[in-house]
């Protein structure tokens, strides 16, 4: 993935916690890859509404799907914001105060293109397909004319965009709190995945195939 600054506009300058901030484009592409659910904020009816989806992404665009019902997808032509937090562990201080989270997050901010070719419409599934399931779009059944028809790619540009990340101890420890006795430090958060549970209509016989193994760590040694 590219290399590049990334964008610095009024939108995505940070205000606050700027040491916290990110200016390289290989960190926008760090936490888009080290999650798979984003949060897509939209104007609907003039209310806001913060939708959870999982997103797909490349260098160019981060793509999210749905139905062609869905009234957060149609919003070609106005502007949205898509944000990804990966929590890395809990920062616990000698004052409440001083408490906090490791983390690291994204927010995107553009006005999302809607794929109406079905060339178009394919790539951007593969592309979240392959991101949330690595493997799993050359193994399952692809979608059909109809399926294709009733789902609404929107393509989200990566232009506009800014990083935050937090790691580390607690801020207090040369300070004044430091002479109370109180245990203060980091509690890292680790998340994996378990071995995959079968459908149970699933005919007998039929084994996970090697790329899910692989994956949650099941796999026969």
């Amino acid at each position: 993935m590219s290399s590049t600054p990334l964008s610095g506009t009024e939108r995505t300058t940070l205000r606050r916690g700027k040491e916290k901030g990110r200016t390289d484009r290989r960190h926008l592409f760090e936490v888009l890859g080290a999650a798979f659910v984003c949060h897509l904020g939209v104007i609907v009816d003039d209310v806001p509404l913060v939708v959870p989806t999982i997103y797909g992404f490349d260098e160019q665009h981060l793509y999210v799907h749905g139905s062609v019902a869905s009234r957060s997808l149609t919003r070609a032509g106005t502007t949205v914001t898509a944000t990804v937090t990966v929590v890395d562990g809990l920062v616990l201080a000698r004052s409440l105060f001083e408490h906090s989270v490791n983390y690291r997050s994204a927010m995107i901010v553009g006005v999302p293109v809607v794929c109406t070719d079905p060339g178009d419409k394919l790539a951007g599934l593969r592309i979240i397909t392959e991101h949330v399931a690595p493997g799993q779009w050359d193994y399952a059944r692809r979608p059909d004319r109809r399926e294709l028809a009733a789902t609404t790619i929107l393509a989200l540009p990566l232009a506009e965009a800014s990083v935050k990340m937090r790691s580390g101890p607690p801020d207090d420890g040369a300070g004044p709190d430091a002479a109370l006795g109180l245990w203060a430090g980091e509690l890292p958060l680790h998340t994996g995945w378990r071995a995959p549970v079968p459908d149970p209509a699933l005919a007998a016989g039929i084994a996970a195939p090697d790329h899910i193994t692989r994956r949650s760590g099941a796999a026969a040694g």
